[in-house]
């Protein structure tokens, strides 16, 4: 069904038995019942976790920077972002509802962002298991809008390279952009359808500083990207809606895949004018991570 908006414009590792039991567990989704029903996720101990996925098992599943643009200033000469406070809601909700510790900003200055970001960075995250970061905002390929002028996404993200950040070395950094990439529309087309593992036996091995990253784009390079004023992004509807059903339950991928198909199949632009009538989007998944993700510990 298309909704039709308006829009402005790892157990032991030695033994191999063992260790698939464990990730038959895993797999499963590994669930307690609580006596009034509901499903609570199984704690894995640490050496259970199969060596393939990254290790939940901490203090805290870690923070979530939420930077919300809406107003910017006239130099720029970009409009308000109608429907970004309801994203930000959202997203905030659903972030937390995770398990991270989640803080919004609303309206930064590109210095602003540059700040936040490096002092997050700079914080001891020894304690836990990932970081996030959401940025919503104007954008153009490669770059970011605050609410003074842009700024490219990789001087924001570099602050958590792992030479820079070393207490989220080979831990998941997840950075997810809802901003435009360009000004291309997508008209869509009709269908007829509807490892080696590393252990603290070896602790000298080396990773690339640019490891166990993954940015989600609302679009792809050079396109625009949808927002509707009264619900919010496409995108992030459509993540928050995924995050929701199965964000305990599934690997990143398979929820960002999920998030794809909905965005492609279930949205759709609607306007008086013709050039910005009937179009589509596809987010873009760009991933560095080198393990499988799970939120559930």
């Amino acid at each position: 069904m298309t909704f039709m908006m308006k829009v402005k414009a790892d157990r032991d590792e030695s033994s191999p038995y063992v260790a698939m039991l464990a990730a038959q567990e895993w797999f499963r989704g590994a669930s307690k019942k609580k006596k009034n029903g509901s499903a609570v996720p199984t704690r894995i101990p640490q050496d259970q976790v199969p060596a393939y996925q990254y290790n939940m098992n901490f203090e805290k599943v870690g923070k979530c920077i939420i930077v919300n643009n809406k107003n910017f200033d006239k130099v720029t000469g970009m409009s308000v972002r109608n429907g970004t406070d309801k994203d930000a809601e959202a997203l905030f909700k659903c972030f937390r509802s995770l398990g991270f510790d989640v803080v919004v900003y609303n309206d930064c200055t590109c210095a602003k962002m540059q700040g936040l970001l490096k002092r997050a960075a700079e914080e001891d995250h020894t304690n836990s298991a990932c970081f996030a970061c959401i940025l919503l905002s104007h954008g153009e390929e490669d770059l970011i809008y605050g609410k003074d002028g842009r700024t490219p996404i990789k001087d924001l993200t570099g602050h958590f390279r792992g030479d820079r950040c070393k207490t989220l070395l080979e831990k998941p950094k997840l950075f997810f952009v809802q901003a435009c990439r360009g000004t291309e529309l997508d008209d869509g087309i009709q269908t007829d359808s509807g490892p080696i593992s590393y252990t603290d036996a070896n602790p000298r091995h080396k990773i690339p500083v640019e490891a166990d990253f993954l940015f989600a784009y609302s679009t792809v390079p050079g396109y625009y990207s949808w927002r509707n004023p009264g619900r919010g992004s496409w995108f992030v509807q459509a993540l928050c809606s995924v995050l929701e059903k199965h964000g305990k339950e599934l690997e990143i991928m398979q929820i960002l895949t999920r998030v794809n198909y909905s965005v492609a199949r279930h949205f759709e632009s609607q306007s008086d004018d013709p050039r910005f009538n009937e179009k589509k989007q596809i987010p873009c998944v760009v991933s560095m991570l080198t393990k499988e993700l799970y939120f559930c510990k």
